[in-house]
Parts: structure tokens; sequence; C-alpha cells
């Protein structure tokens, strides 16, 4: 087949050798079936023949027949697996059983839901009572009306959940009554804040249905995660039976680790992973294989798109016109137009930021590109699995970046096929979004203290005092309420903590975006380069008592970076235990950073053009970290040979915080840091490691319980970099607010090793 001999002619030549730093071969795997007893209803079974489908892969059937048995059901299996079949066939027996039943399926994005409703439609064209509908903020208004009276599988997102159904659930007492299953798409997507969001927004779908008599049932569908019981069950707050014996067919697999070429040993720097992705995305299209590019970021993949179109030009013109770009931005049609074309083959090849990578059909591909480590090892597989037609051969590359966790793999390949799949947290007692949703809650339906401990948990209880403290909350009869016209809802954004957030407008009044508090002062200070949706805006003002930005457009060669100082204050010691040579501890700390001013500098080069000042209030939160202590001995043994110890432990606090993502799923800029030669909370040189959002998420907690490893692997990083003294593979960082000074690689490795043991 051409796949084959493509990745044959690209092994064979010499110019590769360096750059494929491992090939993994996986076998094909066939076909597990398993038969349902009862069978499905003779109607679903016509329904599931007309689609091709004769019989059920053995995790499709397990999931049925554990819905049937009445629990909440989660589906752990791989991408492409046929998972929505899992979901797609109990709601159908359900509404079989009984017409006045009703579903909720509830995805992560708009185009999800539009995917999934072309697919409940196709399955159910001999089933005309089945009567599916989206409901979110696309739906016309005109419409609304008759899809609360008629529809009886209502497809949204959390978002139009929390805004527009719960606190208007009166209008949705026949659905919410009646409702017999609830669906959550792609459940590994909740995590983190937004997760954490979404676990209390359940939380209060269920009380309002207990309020109206029912009592659904739960399905969830999930990529592989490290904890997937614990996680889907701390998700909707009750248990969760797991089906994760995939039955799918795959076909032979080849999966290479692909680092570009150093051009200075003594820097460390790399030939762009750019260059190299857009080599590899043209050799494969002008070979007409189809292929799937992933990137991590709007720009790039616009610009992988424009260099490739350039190594097409002349005798493969024609296929420059089979390719395209697909990001958040475009125009719902024309994200419907490149999926249809992808999924019909009129397009070889795609270059995507992650929105493809959720479970959108776009057909068969054979081949994906990840343009830089997705960030976890869930979201490669992911990504990879795109990929893979029936049975037939498909391969996956992974271009590294010039990053700490890219190079961490490409020098630990075999490592990546071993490690588990990181874990999903949600953080249920973070008191800042507990708080956003008791205020949700109690306009829904006045809050009694009984259920507020029996669906938000005992936390909820000081929260809900602190709330009546303050006159956000009123109390009347042993209930507590919302007093006035307030609308809580529409005040808390559930991809934030706090609720608070800065509009972002042009000059005009439109709004671009609206930025959580926290990030602004980083992001949307005067001065700043602000990327929404592929286009830059320049930051012109910044009013933070009335909470609003002014930007214009701007076509400018540069971007922007916050320097800022952070100082950190332990407010308690919650779990500390020996670890290695000394102590690590978990607790609440109190952070305050300050914006001090930015720097402008140049695009792809990283030259810095000019520095400038900013006069901004600080900002002070209360979060969770992780911190540890050098021992005293060792700190008087490096200050003896003068040793720049300040700059020893900058490096390893740079470093274990770009390597975090390994074990948690998060990004870098999910976290913070603070290192110092002394601490006056701790009389020892300390280096602390925190959750960027106020309460934690419980990051830093999962860095805690893996310290060993963590050091461990922060060392191996910095000890197999060939780089001489620091680069941006080990130890610098694009988040640095102190433009990564002072900076000790070979301190850095020393204290690592003296802290492990």
């Amino acid at each position: 087949m051409e796949i084959l001999s493509f990745l044959q002619t690209l092994r064979e030549d010499p110019n590769n050798h360096d750059r494929i730093v491992h090939v993994q071969e996986e076998g094909p795997r066939a076909a597990l079936f398993e038969d349902l007893d009862p069978p499905l209803a003779p109607s679903l079974q016509k329904a599931l023949a007309a689609q091709g489908i004769t019989r059920l892969y053995r995790h499709q059937a397990q999931a049925v027949a554990a819905t049937r048995s009445g629990g909440h059901v989660g589906v752990v299996t791989a991408t492409a697996s046929g998972k929505t079949l899992c979901y797609h066939l109990p709601t159908l027996e359900a509404l079989l059983a009984d017409p006045r039943h009703r579903a909720l399926y509830l995805f992560p994005t708009k185009a999800l839901a539009q995917d999934q409703l072309r697919s409940l439609r196709e399955l159910t064209v001999g089933l005309p009572h089945i009567r599916p509908a989206i409901y979110d903020g696309d739906t016309p208004q005109y419409e609304r009306a008759a899809i609360r009276a008629s529809a009886n599988v209502l497809l949204s997102n959390p978002d139009m959940l929390h805004v527009g159904i719960l606190p208007n659930h009166e209008r949705w007492r026949r659905t919410l009554q009646n409702l017999r299953l609830v669906v959550i798409d792609e459940a590994h997507i909740y995590r983190g804040v937004f997760g954490s969001h979404v676990a209390q927004l359940l939380r209060r779908l269920r009380r309002i249905c207990a309020y109206y008599g029912s009592s659904p049932q739960f399905v969830l569908a999930s990529a592989t995660i490290g904890n997937p019981r614990q996680h889907l069950t701390a998700l909707i707050g009750d248990e969760v039976a797991i089906v994760d014996d995939d039955g799918a067919p795959r076909g032979p697999r080849t999966l290479i680790f692909w680092n570009p070429p150093l051009l200075s040993v003594a820097s460390g720097a790399r030939r762009s992973a750019n260059v190299e992705t857009t080599a590899l995305f043209a050799d494969i299209v002008e070979r007409e294989i189809r292929v799937l590019a992933f990137t991590r970021a709007r720009k790039i993949a616009e610009l992988l798109l424009r260099y490739a179109r350039s190594r097409l030009d002349g005798p493969h013109r024609s296929l420059g016109k089979r390719i395209a770009a697909y990001r958040a931005g475009y125009t719902p049609e024309d994200r419907r137009a490149i999926e249809r074309k992808l999924f019909d083959g009129e397009l070889l090849g795609v270059v995507s930021t992650n929105a493809l990578e959720l479970g959108v059909d776009i057909g068969g591909l054979d081949v994906t590109i990840l343009n830089g480590y997705p960030g976890t090892v869930a979201s490669t597989w992911q990504q990879w699995g795109r990929a893979g037609r029936g049975q037939l051969p498909s391969a996956g590359f992974l271009v590294a970046l010039d990053d700490p966790m890219d190079q961490y793999w490409m020098r630990h390949p075999a490592e990546f096929f071993t490690r588990s799949h990181e874990q999903a947290r949600v953080a249920l007692a973070n008191r800042y979004i507990l708080a956003d949703h008791l205020l949700c809650a109690a306009f829904e339906r006045p809050l009694e203290p009984e259920e507020m401990v029996r669906w938000f948990g005992d936390p909820a209880l000081d929260v809900a005092q602190d709330l009546l403290a303050r006159g956000d909350l009123a109390a009347r009869g042993g209930r507590a309420f919302v007093p006035g016209d307030r609308y809580p809802a529409q005040e808390v954004s559930i991809r934030a903590t706090g609720g608070e957030a800065v509009e972002l407008r042009t000059e005009d009044g439109r709004l671009v975006e609206r930025v959580p508090l926290n990030r602004v002062p980083f992001e949307i200070h005067p001065g700043a380069v602000y990327l929404h949706q592929g286009e830059s805006y320049l930051v012109l003002d910044l009013n933070l008592l009335e909470r609003t930005a002014i930007a214009r457009l701007a076509d400018v060669q540069y971007y922007t970076q916050a320097r800022d100082v952070t100082d950190i204050r332990v407010l308690a010691v919650e779990e500390q235990r020996a670890a290695g040579t000394t102590t690590a501890c978990f607790g609440e700390v109190d952070v305050r950073r300050a914006v001090t001013g930015y720097r402008r500098k140049a695009l792809y080069r990283e030259d810095v053009i000019s520095d400038h000042e900013l006069d901004l209030p600080p900002q002070e939160f209360v979060t969770k970290a992780v911190w540890w202590t050098l021992p005293r001995p060792e700190v008087e043994r490096l200050r003896t040979t003068g040793a720049d110890l300040p700059g020893g432990l900058h490096g390893a606090e740079h470093a274990m915080i770009a390597l975090l993502p390994l074990l948690a799923m998060c990004d870098r800029w999910d976290i913070g840091g603070v290192s110092t030669a002394w601490h006056p909370d701790t009389g020892e040189a300390t280096v602390f490691v925190y959750d960027g959002v106020p309460g934690g998420v419980g990051i830093s907690e999962l860095g805690y319980a893996r310290i060993e490893e963590w050091w461990r692997m922060t060392a191996d990083l910095l000890r197999d970099c060939p780089c001489a003294d620091g680069c941006p593979a080990c130890v610098q960082s694009p988040k640095c607010g102190n433009g990564n000074e002072p900076l000790d690689k070979a301190i850095a490795l020393d204290v690592l090793y003296t802290v492990s043991g």
C-alpha cells in the first residue's frame, strides 16, 4: 500500500536517521463481538442493519447491558471505537419503552452536538417518534418553545444548561419530570476549572430533577484516562460502573517520534518543528495519502497551511487546493464544509488545532502528525487515533518542539509507551466555584441546609454562611435565596473561577472576549497583543473598576510577554511527609502577583524589541501549593563553592513546572511557581509550585503525592539535554516574569539530585 511504501522510503532516507528517534509498531486487532440478552428490539436491529451494523462490539454490548441494570455507566475506550452507540442504543430503548421519557445529551462543543444530531437522525430514519433537537446559543428564538414542547432527545452543552435551562426550569418542567437519561460525551474534557464547574452544574441538575420527581441515569463517554472511575464519579456525584473492554477492530499502526535536528549543541537550538511538520505534511499529500496535522496554536495552523501550499506549488499546484486549515474562529458553516469535504475525500489534508481532537466524524484518515506534544499522554493517543480506516494500515508522528515535555519524550520514548494515562481532577471543595453554584442553585430554588450537604457536600454550609454574611444570599424560613433581581448564572463563567471577568471590546463597542480577572494583568494590560480567533488585537486601555478593556485589530509582527514579581505566604500546612532527603509539604498559600511591565518580542525569532513599564494593582488570591526545602547543610555546601543558588533553585522550579503536566492533566499555564534562597515562612531555601487559580484545582496536590517521580523526571530532563547552560528545552520558561534570570542549569541538577537522594 502507498502508506507502507512512504514509511519505508522515509526510514531508509539517511537524512532522517537522526530525526527518527523511535518507531513503535502496533499490530492489527480483530473485532471482538458480544450478543445482548435479551436482544435489541426488532425496530432497533433494523435501524442498525440499515447502517451496515449486524453485531455489536464487546464494549457496546456491555455498555447497553450495564445501562439496562439501572446504574450510572462510564464508557472509556479509544478514539473511533464506536462509543456513540453506547449511549444512542440505551436512549432509544428507553424512549421505545415509554414515549414519555426524555434524554439530555451534553457535549463540550456545538460542533459535536451538530455531528451527533446527524448521527442520531441517520440511525432513527425508521423511528419517526424519536424527535431529537439541538438547544444551544445558536438555536433561533422562534424555535425554542417548540423544542421545549416536543423534543424527546435534547442535545445541548454545559453552558446552555447553566445559563438557559436550569435558571428557567419551570419552562422545562415536562422534560425534567420525565428525564430518563443524561449523556455526558467527551467526559475527559471536564477537568480543572471547567470540570469543577461542570461537576457542580450536574449536581444542580440532579437537584432540580429530584424536585420534579425524576432521578436520571447518567451515561458518560470518555477517552482513556488514568482514573476513570474516580473522575467520572466525582463529576456526577454518584458511583459509576466502568466499561473499558474495547472490542473495536484496528489495523496495523506505525508510530514515529521525530526530533528536528540540532542547529547548535551549545544552545540546544533545533530546526523549526513547523518546517519539519510542513515537509512531512506536503510529502504525504503529494502521494495523495489522507493526513491530518494537529498543532497547538491557531496562528500556527494557518502558518503551516501557507507553508504547505507554497511547497505544493508548481507540478502539485492542484493539490494545494485540496488542503485546508481548521480552527476555532471559522464560521460554523465553514467548519461543517471542511468536515464534509474531509469525510468525502475532497480534501487530502487538514491542519487543525485540537478542535478536531474530539469525536466529530471526519471519516477515515491514513496519517496524523502532531506538531508538538499536545500536553498529555491521553491527548496524544486521542489525536493519533483519528487515523485508521477499518483494518487498513495507519501512521502517527510526534514532531517535537524545543520544549521540556517534548524533549523529555524524545529522550525517553520507551517510557511513553508504558506510561499510564494522566489522572483527571476536579476540585469539589473549591470555595470560589462552590460559591458561584450555590448562588445559582438558590436562584433556581431556595436552598435548605440539608440539601446543601446532600448535593454540594459539607463545605457548602460554610460557604453559604459567607454568602449570607456578605448579603449575596438572604435567609427566610430556614432557607437561603437570592435577594433582589440578580440573575447569578449570567455573572458566572463556568470556564473560570470566581465569576469575575473583564470585557475586551473594540473601539466601536463590539465584544471580543470576556477574559477571567485573574488573567487580565498578564494578557490584556495596555500595550498587550491579544490573540482571538487567529486575529491580533492591540490593547489600548484597561479599566479595572469598570471591568472593561479597549483594543483594536492590529497586524503586528511581535507578541508581548508580561514581566511580574510574585510573593507567596504559607497560610496552612495541610499535609507533609518525608521525601528523599527533605520534607515535602502541601497546603494553602496566599499568592500576590504584580505585573510590573512587558516586553515586545519579534514573532518566530524571539528577539526583544523593547521593554515597557506598567503600574497595575497587584493581584492576590488564596490557592493550593506543594513546596519543598533544600536541607541547610546543602545550602552551605553550595554557598561555599560560590554556586549560584538562586539560579539553581529557579532552574529547578522552571523545569518542574514544565514537567508537572506529564503527571497531571493540565497545562503549564495552569500553574505557577516561586523559588527563593530563603523564605520567611519556612526559614529555608524553598521551591513552591502552586495552582494558578483561586482555591486550587488539585494539580499541586497530585505533584505532592508523586514528588519523588517528579524530581526524577526533572533531573533526567536536565541531565540529558545537550545544551551547555540551559535552553527552552530544559530550564528556560516562556512564562517567566523575571525574563529567565537568574538561571543555572548545573546547580539546578545538583539541587534535584540532592533532594531526591
